[in-house]
C-alpha cells in the first residue's frame, strides 16, 4: 500500500470503530465485523467469526455459507487456520494457495478445496470465559492475500476484539440490571402475599428455585406473571 492507501485505511478503521461502538448487542457487533472485513480487506470475498468452546467449533457470524462449511470442517478435522488461531492463541495464520499441498493442515486443505476457497487467513480475535474466537477471511482466488493484507486483517481483528469485549460487557450489565429488576418485583409480590420480610421472601424464592430446579430469574418471571410461587401451588 502507498501512503495514500494507508491513510484511507486508517480513516475506514476509525469509522468502523465508531460504528461498532454504536451497536446495541453482541450479535449486531459480530455481523458488522464480518461485513467490514469483506469491505476493507482487498480480495476478501467472505468472512466469519469462529468460537472454540471446549474443543467444539461454533460459527457465530458469517457473511457466506462457505464460512460455515469451512468452520465445520475445521471442527471435524481438528485443524485449520482459524481453528488453530483460536486453539493455540496464535495471532495469525495464512494459506496462500488451496491448490497446493499443505504440510501444516494436510487434511483440512484438500477437504476444503471443493468449497471454492482459493486462499484464507485466520486471526485470533479474543479470549474470555475460556472461549477463544478467531476472525477468518476467505478469498475465492489463489494467492489473494499477502503480507500487507495480513497486516490489515490483524488491525481489523484488533479493533473487533475491543468492540466485542465492550459489547459483551454492556450486554452483561444490561442482563444483570434486568435480572435484579425482575427478582425485585418477585420479592415484593412474595412479601405481600405471604406477609414476609424481604430477606425471608427472597430465601423462599431461592428455596423454590432449588426444589423445582428452575433458575431464580426464570422463577421470578413466573412469580411476577402469576403472583404465586409454583412450588406452593
Amino acid at each position: 500500500m502507498d501512503p495514500k492507501q494507508w491513510a484511507e485505511l486508517a480513516d475506514s478503521l476509525a469509522e468502523m470503530a465508531r460504528d461498532l461502538a454504536e451497536q446495541d448487542s453482541v450479535r449486531a457487533t459480530l455481523d458488522l465485523i464480518v461485513a467490514k472485513a469483506v469491505e476493507l480487506v482487498e480480495g476478501c470475498d467472505a468472512a466469519g467469526v469462529l468460537v472454540l468452546r471446549g474443543g467444539r467449533v461454533d460459527t457465530v457470524a458469517a457473511s457466506d455459507d462457505v464460512v460455515v462449511a469451512s468452520d465445520r470442517l475445521q471442527g471435524e478435522l481438528g485443524e485449520g487456520p482459524c481453528f488453530d488461531a483460536a486453539r493455540n492463541k496464535h495471532e495469525a495464520y495464512r494459506i496462500s494457495d488451496f491448490s497446493a499441498r499443505s504440510e501444516q493442515w494436510p487434511r483440512y486443505v484438500p477437504e476444503a478445496r471443493p468449497l471454492g476457497i482459493g486462499s484464507m487467513m485466520g486471526f485470533l480475535l479474543y479470549t474470555h470465559d475460556k472461549d477463544f474466537g478467531a476472525l477468518d477471511l476467505y478469498s475465492f482466488r489463489q494467492n489473494a492475500f499477502g503480507d500487507s493484507h495480513e497486516h490489515v486483517g490483524w488491525l481489523l481483528a484488533s479493533h473487533a476484539a475491543v468492540a466485542m469485549s465492550s459489547a459483551k460487557h454492556i450486554e452483561n450489565l444490561r442482563d444483570g440490571l434486568e435480572t435484579r429488576h425482575v427478582i425485585g418485583q418477585a420479592v415484593g409480590i412474595v412479601m405481600a402475599r405471604y406477609r414476609l420480610p424481604e430477606n425471608a421472601a427472597f430465601a423462599r424464592i431461592v428455596k423454590a428455585s432449588q426444589n423445582t430446579n428452575v433458575k431464580v430469574r426464570d422463577l421470578a418471571e413466573t412469580i411476577t406473571f402469576t403472583g404465586d410461587i409454583p412450588a406452593d401451588r
